[in-house]
């Protein structure tokens, strides 16, 4: 019991040493609202997205595909990797070149191998998603798309002003998860696609800590809401949605979602 209480002692220091920044899986492309069909790329980088802190090697990826009007495409054999900068490191991740075709919304997934964090001494996996319109037409953006964790969207990811409210339900094996805690964070360096990293400049500057990662609560049905204050892309991160042993060790299941605003 004594090495227990030490060893959970030992965890709360080292947590309070820790920037407050959070691990969010990313699927980035620079616009998510298109007037036609394109060549879309696509970037998959698991880091701190508010910092542009340390980014983590991608341990696999399990599945990704993409949605429209209700057809499934596997993506994985599309995915190339790729070296991503952050501020303070480099580490592995995935590239896709994808052609949107017709109109609507296209809807893509990722389930990622899980990921072993030491300081926690746990397994991760962010199950995210991340939507492209084309030309405005609705086809699905409020569906669920078959993650085994997702945040299904109240509100369409890809139609935001700046100051709008963006809510989602959070869901696990299609039922809402009550109370779940949602973590949020602002893409503060803008990725820079052609040379894989991060801008060194950051757009603001949190006053404290705590703005760093911002940390909502869903209700008893699963539903949170979040009024978005400035333009870009925002992830909202529900942890530990599913947990489960693997490989000896707990693992967590979060649920992702990547949404862009724009100033009116």
């Amino acid at each position: 019991m004594r090495t227990r209480r030490l060893l959970l002692t030992l965890a709360m220091v080292l947590a309070l040493a820790l920037p407050a920044s959070a691990h969010f899986q990313l699927i980035y492309t620079p616009e998510s609202a298109l007037e036609k069909g394109e060549e879309l790329t696509l970037k998959l980088v698991f880091t701190h997205p508010f910092e542009a802190g340390h980014t983590m090697d991608m341990a696999g990826v399990e599945e990704f595909y993409m949605v429209n009007k209700g057809k499934k495409t596997d993506l994985k054999n599309d995915l190339k990797p790729l070296i991503w900068s952050s501020l303070s490191n480099s580490g592995s991740g995935y590239e896709a070149k994808v052609m949107l075709r017709g109109m609507g919304d296209f809807i893509f997934g990722l389930v990622p191998a899980p990921y072993f964090e030491e300081s926690e001494g746990a397994w991760m996996q962010q199950c995210t998603k991340v939507m492209v319109n084309v030309a405005g037409l609705p086809t699905g953006w409020d569906e669920p798309i078959g993650l085994p964790v997702e945040i299904v969207p109240l509100d369409k990811p890809y139609g935001l002003w700046t100051g709008n409210l963006f809510r989602g339900v959070v869901m696990a094996d299609d039922k809402p998860v009550p109370f779940a805690e949602v973590e949020v964070e602002f893409l503060n360096h803008r990725p820079d696609m052609a040379k894989n990293r991060f801008a060194p400049e950051a757009e603001v500057e949190a006053p404290q800590d705590c703005f760093i990662t911002q940390t909502i609560k869903a209700d008893a049905n699963g539903t949170f809401a979040y009024a978005i204050p400035r333009a870009g892309w925002w992830g909202f991160a529900a942890l530990g949605v599913k947990t489960r042993e693997y490989r000896g060790a707990e693992l967590g299941v979060d649920a992702v979602i990547w949404v862009q605003a724009r100033d009116m």
